[in-house]
């Protein structure tokens, strides 16, 4: 895809909005420039860098629904190249993550799900030190993050979602009379939450967080929610990265005859929580001897942050001050 636009209104937003006909709630999001710049900072090979934007994406979907300052964390263990993935999402806008992969391993035209390879996924709510941490476990078979984030919702929140999420790289204008590849991200998702006793009972569902040990029920199929799952399942990936498609026009052009309604946008940035007094505190926490051994031949200890890939050269003088 080309382009020659420049920055949308509707890019690195969060756009929540509900269709109340059919019961649903959800949240649509476009990632240009922010997801541009945590992928571009990693330089990671292609397949790994689409598997961390759809991350990247879906952390922003679910993370933006906090209503505390909290953090919440996607962090999959797996036996694919890449063995270990994590994304935060920092209420109420901020957002960095990274992928530890097996450069051996990956093969070209590798799609996200074989990237990912079998482990778990494990989807943390932490509300802070006074708060206890909330996490819910999805076994990952060889499906991708879109279907792993259904099969969350439906056997620890009992909730019917279809998640939609789509990378890629487009040719925008560099202001240097050239064009360059820059990635986006975007991902649109539907939950079905039905009010009326009447529409619960039809679909088999109770609101709210299922109890500890209970059984996943089995969904009957609502006319409502049938109809916003095929909707959102006719989303091509094409228009969730298209620049000149901003997400009121996507979700007018799904729900505009159930009539839709979208709240304010929430933006969202690429921020990392590193700093030098955070690097300068994780050493000092190290043992003497240890700290001795981290000096470089230049007489620096070095320490890349694994987020955002900086570079911090620290003296043996300012640790032991």
């Amino acid at each position: 895809m080309m382009t020659d636009f420049g920055v949308r209104l509707s890019d690195d937003q969060v756009l929540p909005y509900t269709v109340e006909a059919l019961d649903i709630r959800g949240r649509a999001v476009r990632l240009g420039p922010m997801i541009d710049e945590i992928l571009r900072r990693h330089a990671y090979p292609d397949p790994v860098s689409e598997l961390l934007g759809q991350a990247a994406t879906l952390a922003v979907l679910l993370g933006s629904a906090l209503k505390f300052e909290g953090r919440f964390q996607i962090q999959t263990r797996t036996d694919g190249p890449v063995d270990l993935l994590v994304v935060d999402y920092e209420a109420p806008d901020r957002v960095r993550g990274y992928a530890r992969f097996n450069a051996a391993k990956l093969v070209e035209g590798m799609l996200p799900a074989d990237v990912l390879g079998r482990g778990q996924l494990g989807l943390t709510i932490d509300q802070g030190n006074d708060m206890s941490r909330y996490q819910g476990i999805v076994g990952l078979d060889g499906q991708g993050l879109e279907e792993a984030a259904q099969q969350y919702f439906r056997q620890s929140e009992q909730i019917p979602t279809r998640v939609r999420l789509a990378v890629g790289r487009i040719l925008q204008a560099d202001g240097l009379g050239g064009m360059s590849p820059v990635w986006r991200t975007g991902g649109v998702m539907a939950q079905f939450m039905p009010t009326s006793p009447e529409r619960q009972r039809s679909a088999d569902l109770h609101p709210g967080d299922a109890p500890e040990g209970a059984a996943i029920l089995q969904f009957g199929e609502d006319d409502a929610w049938t109809e916003a799952r095929l909707l959102v399942e006719t989303v091509e990936d094409h228009e969730l990265i298209d620049p000149t498609l901003t997400s009121e026009a996507l979700l007018y052009r799904l729900f505009h005859e159930s009539g839709v309604r979208v709240f304010d946008a929430e933006p969202v940035t690429a921020q990392c929580r590193c700093s030098r007094d955070r690097i300068l505190t994780m050493i000092k926490g190290f043992p003497p001897a240890e700290r001795r051994e981290m000096v470089a031949d230049d007489g620096l200890i070095g320490v890349t942050c694994e987020f955002c890939s900086t570079r911090y050269e620290v003296s043996p003088s300012e640790v032991e001050g």
